[in-house]
């Protein structure tokens, strides 16, 4: 297997695209507290890959959906943090139903459209703050 390349339209010495965007996806969910298998949901792969990503032998493949959906999940984390901030109340906002969404926040992101309308709903929610 050869070393992954960084883009030639980045400078030399960036870190690739793909690891840091790995990076990311894992502690979002470590600071949200998503299990592994959640974030397989989430990114529609298996456990094993995100097993393999957390041990760093996986990086995420910016021509599959995998990546677009691991943007959208560092998106939400970032909304979350921007307007709970470090805190469990991020946790327990995606935890508990959600009147505006119709469902639980961590139910709903497991499915595409859930996804995009969680972090459309946040983004809407930081706007305002």
């Amino acid at each position: 297997m050869q070393p992954k390349q960084v883009p030639e339209h980045l400078p030399a010495g960036s870190p690739d695209p793909g690891t840091t965007l790995t990076k990311a996806v894992m502690r979002a969910a470590g600071f949200l507290g998503i299990s592994q298998a959640g974030v397989a949901n989430v990114l529609g792969i298996s456990t094993a890959s995100v097993s393999r990503m957390a041990s760093g032998g996986y990086v995420l493949d910016a021509h599959r959906k995998e990546w677009e959906f691991g943007v959208l999940f560092v998106r939400l984390f970032r909304s979350l943090d921007a307007i709970l901030g470090h805190s469990d109340q991020a946790r327990l906002w995606l935890a508990n139903e959600n009147l505006a969404l119709g469902g639980k926040p961590l139910d709903l992101i497991r499915t595409t459209e859930g996804l995009v309308r969680v972090v459309h709903y946040l983004d809407a929610t930081r706007g305002r703050v």
